[in-house]
């Protein structure tokens, strides 16, 4: 049996591909449905059709949040990535062998059911893997590799689109994500249960297990059943004021469940909302109709920027565990709303051709990195650990589940409405995305207190 700094180690490369696989799907699409030998496959089709292509498994991640919502609890955090895993394997296999629209739509479909079991569950179970010192970091390389997956599949898509003409220039990039699959897979057969899961649903025995299993080359005995101890009182804690069921998410009970849960809720939906997916899935339409490049430039700029994307999340990797949650998310959200609101002056320039619109135009792709950059740093760094932290044990799974729900959504409705509004109101798409990051500052102040340094058990008596 594992144990120690390779148990450790394990689960986290068992996330980290979870994430790569988020960040590479997110960009998998974007690059192959514009490609000659794409359209050619599926008859050329429309703009509506495409849109539908590539949002339709937004939807699909929403569907499979939900399902994790009502079962994953019930199943513990490793059968239910083993779920997601198997149903996304199929997805790929099914778009992969696509010759049809329909059969391509439906596997875009079930890759997302599978995703949304996956991308639910796998921030929960490193969370509760992680030491209170290093959990903000754990999750930081996460995002890191979500980003390093979006930067393989910009490149990859660049490179089979621009060498062949056939169908291997899709169908080869849509079956790469076997890749992280398969070892996702092995690894689930060595990786125990979340000591906290087991905890919760009175395998007290087994918990113990794990966490000698996990803390024994680093701590005493003595430390090793006092954190046991303390996983146990926070679950009766819970059970005595009836956490744990839906109708709690729904109310304020003595640890106040719901604002925990609208909490959680809040920063998913929040970083969709401040626009980040209208730069990774359109960015190469950004350069190209904001910006007036040409598609080869475009295209090239697209993967500089999704490359830079991976780079800086490095960044908090050094700041999360030092400087904390809350300081990380106001200030780069502050400084997403005033980039923005400066990306609408320079595009306007742009689109209207002003004396000056050439240096708006360098200056207004400068701002698309930026933005990543602060997005990375900020919201990025901590969206995947909060919810995590901020949710009571009972309610974790399922609270995590909706919350990540509630960001493919409104994934799904960005994807949706960003070609359209750039489309009808141009440079005003942005002051939109402006506006909304500049009302997350205060609610963020106000409601979303400091996780850094405490036991996910400590979280509750912040409330």
């Amino acid at each position: 049996k594992l144990r120690g700094q390779q148990l450790m180690a394990t689960v986290t490369t068992l996330t980290s591909l979870g994430f790569l696989l988020i960040g590479y799907d997110n960009g998998l699409m974007g690059g192959l449905i514009n490609s000659a030998s794409f359209k050619e496959s599926f008859n050329s089709p429309s703009p509506t059709i495409t849109g539908l292509v590539v949002s339709i498994y937004e939807l699909g991640c929403f569907f499979g949040s939900v399902w994790t919502s009502f079962f994953g609890e019930r199943l513990g955090r490793r059968k239910t990535i083993f779920v997601g895993v198997v149903v996304m394997t199929i997805g790929a296999v099914l778009q992969a062998s696509s010759y049809e629209r329909v059969q391509l739509i439906i596997g875009r479909i079930v890759s997302g059911l599978g995703m949304g079991a996956i991308n639910s569950t796998v921030p929960v179970l490193q969370a509760e893997f992680s030491e209170k010192g290093s959990r903000g970091l754990f999750v930081c390389m996460l995002l890191t590799t979500l980003n390093l997956g979006i930067f393989l599949a910009y490149w990859i898509d660049y490179a089979f689109t621009q060498t062949y003409t056939t169908t291997i220039a899709w169908r080869i990039p849509i079956t790469l994500q076997c890749i992280f699959l398969v070892p996702m897979l092995i690894l689930l057969l060595v990786v125990p249960e979340s000591p906290r899961w087991l905890a919760a649903h009175s395998y007290q025995a087994e918990s113990l297990e794990v966490l000698q299993r996990l803390h024994r080359d680093h701590k005493t005995e003595e430390d090793i059943n006092l954190l046991h101890q303390q996983i146990v009182k926070a679950v009766e804690l819970e059970s005595s004021v009836g956490s744990g069921s839906w109708r709690d998410l729904l109310h304020n009970d003595k640890i106040q469940s719901q604002r925990r849960f609208l909490i959680a809720c809040g920063i998913q939906s929040f970083q969709q909302l401040g626009g980040i997916n209208a730069l990774i899935y359109y960015s190469n339409t950004l350069f190209s109709s904001s910006l007036n490049f040409s598609n080869h430039l475009s295209a090239l700029m697209s993967g500089f920027l999704q490359t830079w994307l991976f780079v800086a999340s490095f960044i908090p990797w050094f700041l999360i565990d030092r400087v904390g949650r809350r300081p990380l998310l106001l200030s780069m959200v502050t400084a997403m709303s005033l980039i923005m609101a400066t990306q609408t002056g320079l595009i306007y320039n742009v689109q209207n051709h002003t004396s000056i619109a050439r240096g708006c135009g360098i200056s207004a792709a400068v701002m698309l990195f930026l933005f990543e950059g602060a997005f990375t740093i900020g919201f990025q760094a901590t969206v995947w650990v909060y919810p995590s932290e901020i949710l009571p044990l009972q309610l974790r799974q399922r609270g995590s589940a909706v919350s990540t729900a509630c960001n493919w959504i409104f994934n799904y409705m960005i994807v949706q409405v960003t070609p359209i509004a750039l489309d009808n109101i141009g440079y005003r798409t942005y002051i939109i995305f402006a506006v909304l990051n500049a009302c997350w500052v205060p609610i963020i102040y106000l409601f979303f207190p400091e996780t850094r340094g405490l036991e996910l058990e400590d979280v509750d008596r912040l409330f």
